[in-house]
């Protein structure tokens, strides 16, 4: 099992950067960063954008992979994230993973000014959005026009440096968006069952979970894919564990052992920010990241 980290985008570089090279030298798998206008608690104070994040850290790290987690359709269009992604994976060295959603009605939904889309609706622009940017990534020009979408000739040449393109690990707990992830996903993503955040029970949350990758695994099974072939991964810090995990070696172990029963493949942490929901005690979670991988494998 890997273990990776969400390094929320709110340090001035200055600061960034040796968080993500410190991010490296602790041995985690991938680095990720949301990408989000603002996000929940942090609205109102420094958050910067997810792209030029990565690149960043792109330049600064060796060999640590780097994500997002995840990009929706709120606020991104297809043919212009391709090119970012593109310039990305080559500035990274084939270093990117694209965790992708359909997003949710935080205030990524209104920024542009648009009226919050309902479930449905962000669940159709999700199921154009992931085909046509599959093609914009691995086609070196693509014109299409959709319900949501248009591409006129649009050019991504040389192409990512992994090919045929970049992993795309999907979000999805519904139906379409674990067909989706079944097609397009080289990696699936989940947060667990949010109904049970608040007064579910860790046990209730495994069960809950464990439905998820059954669905998955029936999705996988239609197309005549073994979901076993497909990295499988969960966010933690949405569960009714909470930051529970975070507060020992031992937890830890026990919580991710418990998940890798189901199935999953990566657990992923986030890095300690003080004084909000990802508070954690700094030097339990560098124990966690030097010493838990190995007695998980």
């Amino acid at each position: 099992m890997r273990l990776s980290t969400v390094i929320l985008p709110i340090h001035r570089w200055g600061e960034g950067q040796k968080v993500w090279q410190h991010a490296e030298g602790l041995g985690f798998h991938t680095a990720y960063t949301y990408d989000h206008l603002s996000w929940r608690t942090f609205r109102d104070g420094p958050w910067f954008g997810a792209v030029p994040t990565l690149t960043a850290a792109a330049t600064a790290t060796q060999s640590m992979r780097l994500g997002t987690l995840v990009t929706s359709p709120n606020f991104r269009h297809p043919v212009t994230l391709a090119k970012e992604l593109i310039s990305l994976d080559d500035i990274s060295g084939g270093r990117v993973t694209l965790g992708i959603g359909a997003g949710g009605t935080g205030f990524d939904a209104t920024a542009l000014g648009q009226e919050p889309w309902t479930p449905r609706e962000r669940a159709d622009r999700f199921g154009e959005f992931v085909p046509l940017l599959d093609r914009l990534l691995t086609e070196d020009s693509v014109s299409y026009e959709g319900d949501f979408y248009s591409a006129h000739e649009a050019r991504n040449i040389p192409g990512c440096v992994q090919r045929p393109r970049l992993p795309f690990a999907v979000a999805a707990t519904g139906p379409r968006g674990l067909k989706l992830a079944a097609r397009y996903g080289q990696a699936w993503v989940t947060t667990g069952d949010p109904r049970l955040y608040e007064n579910g029970t860790p046990e209730q949350s495994v069960q809950a979970i464990r439905g998820q990758h059954d669905k998955l695994a029936d999705a996988c099974a239609a197309l005549g894919r073994d979901v076993s072939g497909m990295d499988r991964v969960l966010l933690t810090g949405f569960t009714p564990d909470r930051g529970r995990p975070l507060r020992s070696l031992d937890a830890f172990v026990d919580f991710a052992g418990r998940h890798r029963e189901i199935g999953f493949t990566e657990i992923v942490i986030h890095w300690p920010v003080p004084d909000s929901d990802f508070a954690a005690d700094e030097k339990i979670f560098e124990q966690i990241a030097m010493e838990a991988p190995a007695q998980l494998s």
